[in-house]
């Protein structure tokens, strides 16, 4: 499990230093990231495998995004409106108990 969480970690990493235009040629990235250069080409292509508009620009010497893109992993907390929460599966049954809990 360790290992996936390493490797999801590389993916934000990188995708962080292209969002700066800072990830310069791929040797650098290699050292910046602790990593041998043929990672760095996984990486990337693991990354285009999951349909991110990378290209690598000759005259920045970066790796850039073609388009506004997002990449997000991981578990992320958010507030249900009622609406939501009575389309959930139970979610009839959740607001019933809560009002039989206010009384």
């Amino acid at each position: 499990m360790k290992q996936i969480v390493k490797q999801l970690a590389l993916l934000e990493r990188v995708d962080q230093l292209i969002r700066l235009k800072a990830t310069g040629r791929p040797n650098q990235l290699a050292s910046r990231l602790q990593v041998s250069e043929a990672t760095v080409f996984r990486i990337i292509d693991t990354m285009k495998e999951l349909n991110a508009p990378i290209y690598y620009d000759l005259a920045r010497q970066s790796y850039l995004y073609s388009e506004t893109t997002t990449f997000k992993c991981g578990f992320y907390l958010e507030e249900l409106d009622d609406k939501t929460e009575r389309e959930l599966s139970g979610g009839h049954a959740f607001a019933n108990l809560r009002k039989v809990l206010e009384f």
